[in-house]
């Protein structure tokens, strides 16, 4: 997992905003209350991407592990929440909703962090000027989608993130060439508007020039659902609801990255805290299990329990 600690404040923000653009789920995170001793401020303000980037600070070795945990819930549900840190006697009567999670770190300190999952808007790159793709473009503008439309030699794969849905309408003028581009950057969707005739065509063209058997399979042809004989603006119409039907399905959702191999976490025993496995994590070897902790604290209560040094 990547962190960026230097980014704080309103650099946090700023990179929120960069990310939105790019069309990246993350949480905003922002202490919203404290009480000290805590090496969290009220106002810090973090990120947790879907790729499982960090940036910023809301506290210190105690409070990230349960923040990422949290974070990665709060993506995968697409629900604000808030979370409580601290001793259980330190919050009185909570909000409705609440996640408190009992921290007893040597500190003692407390921290309310409001969570908040960003989830981008659909990003729409239709690729011709036809009047079905101005009205498709029209449609999508109406869903506060985010639509990019351009002829097709204005067409790149740097238009495209793996969310990208790309409508292809460029009506037999260099259909091929902006298909190829489209398919090797591997979207969320490809869709061709042609007869299933001269989608098969296409098809070959593409093979014959080695695009590869699992990227034309992923191609729609004819892009839409099956309206039967309609206008251009019904098959805008068709296209949209198609695009809408799988984005409810989850189609066009960034997946969601836990932190990797190489950053372990396990849980206190004691406090139910999430602590980082590493070199200065706290641990106790009894017999042939290692047990982790939060703090100094919870490993004496432990020791003590267990009748062990």
């Amino acid at each position: 997992m990547s962190r960026t600690r230097a980014v704080e404040g309103w650099g946090v923000l700023e990179r929120a905003v960069e990310l939105a653009r790019s069309g990246e789920p993350f949480v905003l995170a922002t202490v919203v209350w404290r009480e000290g001793p805590s090496s969290g401020q009220q106002g810090s303000r973090a990120i947790y991407t879907a790729s499982g980037e960090m940036y910023g600070w809301i506290g210190g070795a105690c409070a990230e592990p349960t923040f990422i945990r949290e974070a990665i819930a709060a993506l995968e549900a697409g629900v604000p929440r808030l979370l409580a840190l601290g001793a259980s006697d330190r919050f009185g009567d909570l909000p409705q909703g609440t996640t408190a999670v009992a921290m007893s770190c040597q500190s003692e300190g407390a921290l309310q962090i409001y969570l908040e999952p960003v989830v981008a808007v659909p990003h729409l790159v239709i690729v011709g000027s036809s009047p079905m793709a101005a009205t498709l473009a029209s449609l999508a503008h109406e869903l506060d989608w985010r639509v990019e439309q351009v002829s097709g030699p204005d067409f790149g794969e740097g238009l495209l993130t793996p969310q990208s849905m790309v409508v292809v309408a460029t009506q037999g003028h260099g259909d091929e060439d902006v298909l190829a581009a489209a398919l090797k950057a591997a979207p969320a969707y490809v869709g061709l508007v042609a007869s299933s005739r001269r989608g098969e065509s296409v098809r070959s063209v593409l093979a014959a020039q080695g695009v590869q058997d699992d990227q034309l399979a992923s191609l729609r042809v004819p892009a839409g659902l099956d309206l039967g004989s309609t206008t251009h603006k019904e098959v805008a119409v068709s296209i949209l609801a198609e695009l809408v039907r799988l984005r409810a399905q989850g189609a066009f959702a960034a997946p969601v990255t836990a932190p990797p191999p190489e950053v372990s976490l396990a849980v206190d025993p004691v406090c139910g805290m999430t602590v980082q496995i590493g070199p200065a994590a706290q641990s106790l070897h009894v017999g042939d299990e290692v047990f982790y902790f939060c703090c100094a604290g919870c490993r004496t209560t432990f020791a003590r329990e267990r009748g062990v040094a």
